[in-house]
């Protein structure tokens, strides 16, 4: 399975990059106390740092608040997920257990406000890419069976056989979702170069120690930008 972005995004924003971990052998049926403290101390540090903050003006939200601009999104509409979640977080110090490897990407992901998927590879068809969407394209909400269409000209995650995150870094959908049968993971953490580059960083290293730590796991990491437009999952 490729992991690729298209050039069309890298021309209107030739500094996005993306950190890519890929965990394979985990086991997610076991309840785990640890991810659960994990993401209450994550949520409680950041509410904490966050208290007299002005969340849209924090380069880490401020940056996809501009981007989406730029592609005529409204960001007060479609907010990036990690400005949704601080601002969350920012109101109250609490966020529900889902299960443990979600609860370990919210509490990377809050951690380093930086933007986390987690993705359910055995769920995928075909290789999954960040590009534009296309007249046909369809994407099944969160919690939904039915699909919708999705308009042309947005920048989505994708695989072969539908849109899997819709506006970029908004909303998942539902077909690859982690589950506690979730076994083979794809986690991308996506930033801007001389933006969020070094917390893109932290993050993918915190979550590898974590993943390799806590589930006995095998990880690969990946590093995708303009230069390097895509990598083979199965590969180091």
């Amino acid at each position: 399975m490729l992991f690729k972005i298209s050039r069309d995004i890298f021309d209107k924003f030739p500094n996005f990059c993306v950190a890519v971990v890929v965990g394979e052998g985990i086991n997610n049926t076991d309840f785990m106390t640890e991810t659960e403290e994990l993401l209450l101390s994550s949520v409680q540090e950041t509410h904490s740092n966050l208290k007299n903050a002005n969340l849209k003006e924090l380069k880490e939200i401020a940056v996809w608040r501009e981007a989406f601009e730029r592609l005529a999104i409204n960001p007060n509409k479609f907010p990036s997920s990690i400005e949704a979640l601080l601002k969350r977080i920012w109101k109250k110090p609490e966020f529900p257990s889902i299960n443990n490897v979600v609860n370990l990407v919210n509490a990377v992901g809050i951690k380093n406000m930086v933007p986390m998927g987690a993705h359910d590879m055995n769920k995928m068809q075909g290789d999954i890419q960040i590009r534009f969407s296309r007249e046909g394209d369809l994407f099944t909400p969160f919690g939904s069976t039915e699909e919708e269409k999705v308009p042309s000209g947005e920048p989505v995650y994708a695989d072969d056989l539908e849109v899997r995150t819709r506006i970029w870094v908004w909303r998942q959908g539902e077909n690859a979702k982690v589950v506690s049968e979730s076994s083979r993971i794809f986690f991308p953490v996506d930033g801007f170069k001389g933006f969020t580059e070094e917390n893109v960083l932290s993050a993918r290293d915190e979550l590898t120690s974590h993943l390799t730590r806590l589930f006995k796991c095998k990880t690969r990491t990946y590093w995708i930008d303009a230069d390097t437009p895509e990598a083979d999952l199965d590969n180091l």
